[in-house]
């Protein structure tokens, strides 16, 4: 999913109407930004639930990885691939991450990790992108789609921050609605090192 934006993103750059973008931050041109690209552990992956009332659940992932390939000229055969261990789910609150982690929500002892994998990747801006593609989660896939926006790059490494909600319901986590939202909201920080 991450993986997917950041292809986005450099693509997005690289394109004609973004020249003065690239004049201004230094961003490739899209053979340049071409490569295949490895997420990095500088990358931050969080989520929040909201609850009626206020309050809510926010925890993050510490253990994932992902890849994207860029194709030059061509976005529609770029790649990208992301996957997190839910086991590695945090909220700072023990009960908490045991309960997200048991059967009634990602189930991690039979579902050992979340996929994301791009089929669309739409530039709406000269820094932003839209990205679709298919999210499989305890043994449930859908399509789920993430706003994009570049924010740094070095010629070697790309940032940018990635934002989107999906739907519980959709992967059979939906316990506890409506006290707690069908909703979970992704705001994620990802770094890419080409390879």
């Amino acid at each position: 999913m991450i993986r997917g934006i950041a292809i986005l993103t450099a693509i997005i750059i690289c394109s004609p109407y973004s020249q003065s973008v690239q004049a201004a931050t230094g961003i490739p041109s899209l053979t340049d930004a071409a490569g295949r690209y490895t997420i990095t552990n500088a990358s931050d992956i969080r989520f929040h639930v909201d609850q009626v009332g206020g309050g809510g659940i926010k925890g993050s992932f510490g253990s994932f990885s992902g890849n994207f390939n860029l194709k030059a000229g061509d976005l529609s055969h770029s790649m990208v691939n992301f996957e997190l261990k839910p086991q590695s789910v945090s909220t700072g609150q023990t009960r908490v991450d045991a309960f997200l982690r048991s059967s009634a929500v990602f189930d991690s002892d039979n579902y050992e990790k979340i996929t994301f994998r791009s089929n669309r990747i739409e530039q709406t801006g000269p820094d932003s992108a839209h990205v679709t593609g298919t999210l499989t989660a305890k043994g449930h896939s859908a399509p789920e789609s993430f706003d994009v926006r570049l924010t740094s790059w070095n010629g070697r490494t790309i940032g940018f921050t990635v934002s989107g909600q999906i739907l519980r319901s959709h992967y059979a986590m939906d316990v506890g609605t409506p006290i707690y939202s069908n909703l979970v909201q992704f705001d994620m920080v990802v770094e890419g090192q080409r390879n």
